[in-house]
């Protein structure tokens, strides 16, 4: 029984692994073929030499990025977890009030129903001018990218928590207090956690938007000056990088949902039981 569970893993894992593995060979094999110039397409090989000297500084073929690929991601990241963070806390705060209160879903709610169609891009003249070229407007810019999810999650979850347990819950004499921090927030949790994960991929698609434009290091920054220097290879690994990095932070935010939020894995097992 053991061995077969274990062979079960074994092959879905090569099942993940098969369309990108794939993938790779074709690329591979198209840009060998000739019909594009390879250095309009760099093989994945290639790239994989770029990024690898990017990373470790192998053999200096990046030349001023060689060994610096640690450093542009450690300052994409601090932008982009400044940002979240922020919103977090905001969207999540005010997303609370919103879904609770119907005083303050009538005094901020339209306000706020005009903003969010404004793609966070069209902010950045704004945010040079506000902040200027430093770390700032990336900041401001990843906080707008990411606040509406959060906001609209929490609200979700607010306004779908069940009405018995609210009941019950005054009924034994909870204050306004006491429901939204015990079974309010806890009943929305899911739905926050939904909103976080949407939330941080915005982030680092505006910190590297931003990057371009605003500042002058970082993941994003790399990406568009190479491309000015005709250094493809280092803008898919670029691109690449981000994937990974984007990826990793939804992970982390998953397995920690997922710690949090046990006691809903132990109802749902329950309901299917029953």
């Amino acid at each position: 029984m053991t061995r077969n569970c274990a062979l079960l893993r074994f092959y879905r894992r090569i099942e993940r692994a098969l369309v990108p593995v794939a993938l790779l060979i074709g690329w591979e094999l198209f840009s060998r073929s000739g019909v594009l110039p390879p250095a309009l397409l760099p093989a994945p090989s290639q790239v994989l030499l770029a990024w690898a000297d990017w990373v470790f500084a192998t053999d200096g073929n990046t030349q001023t990025y060689s060994g610096h690929w640690l450093q542009d991601v450690a300052a994409s990241a601090s932008r982009v977890f400044a940002g979240f963070a922020i919103s977090t806390v905001l969207g999540i705060a005010l997303g609370m009030a919103i879904g609770w209160s119907r005083t303050v879903e009538r005094l901020i709610e339209p306000v706020l129903q005009i903003l969010r169609p404004v793609p966070p891009v069209s902010w950045i003249p704004l945010a040079i001018i506000w902040f200027g070229i430093a770390n700032k407007p990336a900041i401001f810019l990843v906080f707008l990218g990411s606040f509406f999810p959060v906001l609209l999650s929490t609200i979700h979850g607010v306004k779908t928590c069940d009405r018995n347990l609210l009941r019950a819950g005054a009924m034994a004499g909870g204050t306004p207090g006491k429901l939204l921090r015990h079974i309010v927030f806890p009943a929305a949790l899911p739905s926050v956690f939904s909103g976080l994960r949407i939330a941080i991929g915005s982030a680092w698609m505006l910190t590297v938007t931003a990057e371009m434009v605003a500042v002058k290091s970082g993941v994003g920054y790399v990406l568009w000056d190479s491309y000015y220097f005709l250094r493809y290879d280092i803008v898919i690994a670029s691109m690449v990088s981000i994937g990974l990095l984007g990826f990793l932070s939804d992970l982390a935010i998953k397995l920690f949902a997922g710690r949090v939020l046990r006691w809903q894995r132990g109802s749902t097992l329950q309901a299917k039981e029953a």
